[in-house]
């Protein structure tokens, strides 16, 4: 077949640049290119999402939206029926929370889901946002199950309908199918990893017994060219690890393509020569893509049939930044004719909810940037330590206990996104803090025994590895993959780091790189050539699991004997354990409600009252 369309361009290509297509959207920056291999079989990949379907508003690399995604995916696939290859589209899940799109309506969603629906996904899963609350995972079984109908997998992920009070599956378990143009016969799962927080209408099975059950059986057996694997798990996790080996046990030489999620970073894994899994970042920052080539369907136009052990094959990735001037790369096309009427069609829909819900109101103006991990902690530049000394001594606080003497405690997890200088708007709010996360307390707790609380979850040691808490859940998802056992506060280094997958905002070139801007530069197990966009190198610091603010102490400097311990909801199994560990035997009916509005609903009051709104 002719394969002038597939093969590699130079490198330092520069295009001209377009506006996305929301209104409000910043150009692109032009950028050295690497183009992408195609093969026999194509995939493109979103995960982590978290309701970005607009696109980011503030960075001109990340600044398409869905309806462009959608425009995109429709050339690339008119693209691969023309040379006579497959491209299929996976969405690992974590749609929602995160974004204005999703979370500013009441009901939460109300525009949300019938833009996500236009897009035509060939697999689909869910992720654990999807599951925290009850509410979240209704409208998941009602209406995205319903609008992927087919293409839904839920391998290990059960629903409890309300009104029988029968478990059933989220969705079938798996899914046969063969490809359009190779004749590639797929045999398709979609997974969770082990996840305990779920609502109590969902059921998540452990991956180690689904595998075992007689269906996962019987489906490993089904006469496939290739398996594909996805799901909401990160590709280095024991889940994928023991799928790999129950598939391999039946299969020794069948190709298995696995995509994950979860961890919001860029990532590629080989698990065999035949094996290989890819992650795409979060926040419709990235599309990943996938190719394979040396994949033989016994299902071919041309009637030809692979017999014996197959030939040598590649796995190639690339990483694609989300905007307009690497769609129309990407695609040969350009402003006047890269977008579909239905793309088109798609952002006008996103731009209409977004005017419908107020995104763009403005609450205030942020006098700098604040970061979550490109500044150091403690820091002027830090969103931790903006939250922990300016926002949280005014949050945590009611009239009936506010002379008492409390700490304050957050995760970091609970913020999600950097703010970054001039406009907070309604939006930025859900940005930076998607949750309905509320603050309890613990009243009249022995001042020597609370101050040892933080310490604790941020260094945990044995109070941790004694129960199912997981001490990464505490920090950024991002933080995932560098924090393989919980980190003391002296050994988070005020030195930056290179983290792989990691990200910064555009800032002008300097005068010796003048074509490079800060951004992603992936290492992973393919090397360092995924990313499509060159990107200068920036750094990563970490940050601890929680920070504690110290408020109304006396002010002659002395310690008080009690103070009134307040927390977000999120952390409180760690309080309670971290409490035991200090000898106080404190239980879930010792915690009260002290504050009814959410974290980020008092964050807002916060920057209403103390940031200015004149940009």
């Amino acid at each position: 077949m002719t394969r002038q369309l597939l093969t590699w361009t130079s490198l330092g290509l520069f295009l001209s640049l377009t506006a996305a297509e929301q209104p409000s959207a910043p150009k692109p920056v032009a950028a050295p290119m690497r183009s992408l291999p195609w093969g026999d079989i194509n995939f493109l990949q979103t995960t982590d999402t978290h309701s970005w379907h607009a696109g980011h508003l503030q960075e001109p690399q990340y600044s398409a939206d869905w309806g462009d995604y959608i425009s995109f995916a429709e050339r690339m696939r008119q693209k691969a029926d023309d040379v006579g290859v497959d491209l299929l589209l996976v969405d690992t899940g974590d749609r929602i929370e995160g974004n204005g799109l999703y979370d500013a309506s009441d009901p939460k969603g109300v525009y949300f889901y019938d833009i996500v629906k236009e897009q035509n996904i060939d697999i689909i899963c869910t992720g654990n946002h999807e599951l925290y609350q009850a509410d979240a995972s209704a409208r998941e079984y009602n209406t995205t199950v319903p609008n992927f109908k087919g293409k839904y997998l839920a391998s290990n992920l059960d629903y409890i309908n309300p009104k029988t009070g029968e478990q059933v599956p989220m969705a079938q378990r798996y899914r046969k199918f063969t490809t359009k143009n190779k004749g590639i016969r797929i045999v398709a799962f979609g997974f969770l990893f082990d996840f305990t927080g779920n609502a109590d209408n969902t059921v998540v099975q452990p991956v180690e017994k689904t595998i075992k059950e007689e269906w996962f059986q019987d489906a490993i057996r089904e006469e496939a060219d290739l398996f594909v694997i996805i799901g909401h798990v990160t590709l280095h996790g024991p889940e994928y690890k023991a799928i790999y080996k129950a598939i391999r046990g039946q299969n020794w030489d069948t190709p298995i393509q696995f995509f994950g999620g979860h961890s919001h970073i860029r990532d590629f894994a080989k698990y065999d020569s035949k094996a290989y899994a890819l992650q795409s970042g979060r926040y419709m920052e990235t599309l990943g893509w996938m190719s394979i080539e040396g994949i033989k369907g016994k299902g071919k136009k041309d009637g030809s049939k692979q017999l014996g052990p197959r030939a040598s094959m590649s796995f190639k990735r690339r990483y694609i930044d989300n905007n307009l001037f690497g769609y129309h790369y990407h695609t040969g096309l350009n402003e006047s004719t890269f977008s579909t009427d239905h793309g088109k069609n798609v952002s006008s829909m996103i731009h209409e909810a977004r005017k419908a819900l107020d995104l763009d109101r403005i609450y205030g103006c942020a006098p700098r940037d604040l970061w979550l991990n490109r500044a150091p902690y403690p820091g002027n530049k830090s969103i931790f330590t903006w939250l922990e000394e300016e926002v949280m001594p005014e949050a945590a606080v009611t009239e009936k206990r506010k002379d008492k003497p409390r700490l304050a405690i957050t995760n970091t997890g609970a913020l999600r996104f950097d703010i970054f200088k001039g406009a907070f708007t309604h939006d930025t709010t859900y940005i930076i803090s998607p949750f309905v996360s509320q603050f309890r307390y613990i009243r009249d707790v022995p001042y020597k025994s609370a101050k040892q609380v933080l310490p604790l979850l941020n260094n945990g040691g044995p109070i941790l590895k004694t129960t199912s808490l997981k001490h990464w859940e505490l920090a950024p998802p991002e933080q995932m993959s560098i924090l393989t056992d919980i980190i003391a506060p002296e050994v988070l280094s005020p030195e930056p780091f290179v983290q792989n997958g990691w990200q910064s905002p555009l800032i002008p070139a300097t005068d010796d790189e003048p074509d490079l801007i800060p951004g992603y530069t992936t290492k992973d197990d393919g090397g360092d050539d995924g990313d499509d966009t060159l990107h200068k190198q920036i750094s990563f610091y970490r940050v601890p699991n929680c920070i504690q603010s110290t408020i109304s102490f006396p002010d002659d400097g002395s310690d008080p004997e009690t103070v009134d311990l307040i927390f977000v909801d999120f952390i409180q199994p760690w309080i309670l354990v971290a409490l035991q560990y200090v000898g106080e035997s404190y239980k879930e009916t010792d915690v009260s409600i002290y504050r009814e509005e959410t974290l980020t609903q008092l964050m807002a009051a916060w920057i209403k009252k103390n940031w200015k709104k004149d940009c």
